[in-house]
């Protein structure tokens, strides 16, 4: 099956690389917190290799469309469109489906709100990231530091959850 030239972000590398890193990173905070499932590293596997090695490569292509490398203006912009796509429903999309592999279940629309106070506690680190990963990174590249930055936010949040309570 070939997808369409619009899509120019979906291969085999990416899928291989979003299977790796995020089941990678999800793992270790599951197993950080005693929340480790076979079944949530085969959802996670799945959600990194597929949804995720498209969706990301190819808004990433998008903004390089609408805006193109160069200046303090343009990168600041490409680091707001990265952003805007990470948005809350994206978390809480996460969010819930890893709620889904762990339980079973499907969490409320209250996990719009953790995903809301998630997405704001996270944005001086997070315009940090996707300013770099947006600026700095070569563009084959940026899907890796992408999910490489969201794997470490993973087990970051997990560490923080168990030593703080």
């Amino acid at each position: 099956m070939t997808l369409p030239s619009s899509w120019p972000g979906y291969t085999r590398a990416n899928a291989l690389r979003g299977l790796l890193i995020y089941s990678s990173g999800d793992s270790i905070a599951a197993l950080l917190l005693g929340e480790f499932s076979l079944t949530r590293l085969a959802v996670i596997a799945l959600l990194g290799s597929t949804v995720y090695a498209l969706e990301i490569p190819n808004w990433f292509y998008q903004v390089d469309r609408m805006v193109p490398p160069g200046g303090t203006r343009a990168a600041l912009l490409r680091t707001l469109l990265a952003l805007a796509y990470f948005n809350p429903l994206w978390v809480a999309r996460h969010m819930a489906l890893i709620g889904w592999a762990s339980s079973g279940t499907l969490p409320g629309w209250s996990i719009l709100a953790v995903a809301s106070h998630a997405f704001a506690l996270n944005i001086p680190l997070a315009l940090t990231a996707n300013l770099l990963i947006q600026n700095k990174v070569p563009a084959p590249w940026r899907f890796t530091a992408s999910a490489l930055y969201s794997a470490l936010m993973a087990v970051y949040y997990a560490v923080g959850r168990v030593w703080l309570g």
